[in-house]
């Protein structure tokens, strides 16, 4: 199973019946290829629309159905569309359970940062921060170090914030880290790993229980 696979699987035992969630664009995407069988979502597409389906088979693709970013996704028997407004209306009003967003940064207060790198060109932040104030649980989906081996999960993010203490969960290939008023809590690791190559790979400070289980 690849880095985004892990991570989306794991992310997708958090979702309860009856919950809407958004996915962000990016690894979030993944999520909705894993959520178990039985637990019914209504996932949210901030262009417009709840009810968001598996990624469509090659060739099946309708050009008109795409998430906010762009990418192919299909119908439920219950989908909803809706124009820009209403749809932000659900994220500001604190209507959705859960979002997923993938993040550059994310630090031991629970910031993040995930909408621009200094010197390089981007079109806007999209809905990042609204979700990140609406949403009631926010988590980050993120591989635990960059292309250079560096930790991503830092004392303080070096990165603009998109937003100040709003992270509930981080989740990445390596480990799955709770956001607490007393720091990060290292709840579980993945079983290719082990807790001291975790701690090695993280610049925070990790808050280490007595039992720390393990995912696949």
């Amino acid at each position: 199973m690849d880095e985004t696979a892990i991570i989306a699987k794991r992310i997708a035992k958090e979702l309860r019946d009856g919950d809407v969630v958004n996915l962000g664009i990016g690894i979030p995407t993944e999520v909705v290829n894993h959520i178990p069988k039985g637990v019914n979502v209504y996932l949210h597409s901030e262009n417009g629309m709840i009810g968001v389906g598996p990624s469509p088979a090659k060739g099946s693709e309708d050009k008109d159905i795409v998430n906010a970013g762009g990418g192919f996704i299909s119908p439920i028997a219950v989908t909803s569309y809706m124009d820009s407004a209403a749809s932000f209306a659900i994220v500001r009003g604190g209507h959705l359970d859960m979002t997923v967003l993938g993040a550059l940064q994310v630090d031991e207060e629970g910031s993040i940062a995930n909408w621009i790198i200094p010197g390089k060109m981007v079109p806007g932040m999209g809905g990042a921060m609204d979700l990140l104030t609406g949403a009631k649980k926010i988590v980050a989906a993120m591989k635990h170090t960059d292309k250079e081996g560096k930790s991503k999960i830092l004392k303080r993010c070096t990165l603009p914030l998109t937003a100040y203490k709003k992270l509930s969960l981080i989740v990445t290939d390596l480990a799955f880290i709770e956001v607490t008023p007393e720091g990060l809590v290292l709840r579980e690791i993945h079983e290719s790993t082990t807790v001291d190559e975790v701690v090695r790979c993280t610049e925070a400070k990790l808050i280490l229980p007595a039992k720390i289980i393990h995912f696949s």
